[in-house]
C-alpha cells in the first residue's frame, strides 16, 4: 500500500515557476514508477510526466517538454515536479500517482493516487 500526499500547488503567474512535491508512505516506494497528471475544468486528465523506479527513465508529454521536470528521492520517499515559464493552459489540479511496474502515460496503469493540488496559471 502506498498513500500520496500532493503539495506546492498555488497562484502563479504566466513565466512564472512552482515546484509541486509528493511525499509518500510505504516501504516499497522505490520499486514504483512514478507519475504526474493533471485534470482542468471540463477536460479529462492526462498525462503529465513520469519517472521510473529507479529515476534512470523518464518521459513528457510534448506540451510541456523544455518547461518540466520530474524527479524522485527514494530516500526521502518523495517525487518533484519543477514546472518553469507557466502558461494559462497549465492550470489544473495536479495529481501524483504511482504504478507497480515500468513508467508510463496510460492513467489507467496507475495503482495509487494522491489527492492533488491545484495550480492556477494567470495571464
Amino acid at each position: 500500500q502506498v498513500q500520496l500526499v500532493e503539495s506546492g500547488g498555488g497562484l502563479v503567474q504566466a513565466g512564472g515557476s512552482v515546484r509541486l512535491s509528493c511525499a509518500a508512505s510505504g516501504r516499497t516506494f522505490s520499486l514504483y514508477a512514478m507519475g504526474w497528471f493533471r485534470q482542468a475544468p471540463g477536460k479529462e486528465r492526462e498525462s503529465v510526466a513520469g519517472i521510473s523506479w529507479s529515476g534512470g527513465s523518464t518521459y513528457y508529454a510534448e506540451s510541456v517538454k523544455g518547461r518540466f521536470t520530474i524527479s524522485r528521492d527514494n530516500a526521502k520517499i518523495a517525487v518533484y515536479l519543477q514546472m518553469n515559464s507557466l502558461k494559462p493552459e497549465d492550470t489544473a489540479i495536479y495529481y501524483c500517482a504511482a504504478n507497480f511496474g515500468p513508467v508510463v502515460a496510460d492513467p489507467h496503469r496507475y495503482d495509487y493516487w494522491g489527492q492533488g493540488t491545484q495550480v492556477t496559471v494567470s495571464s
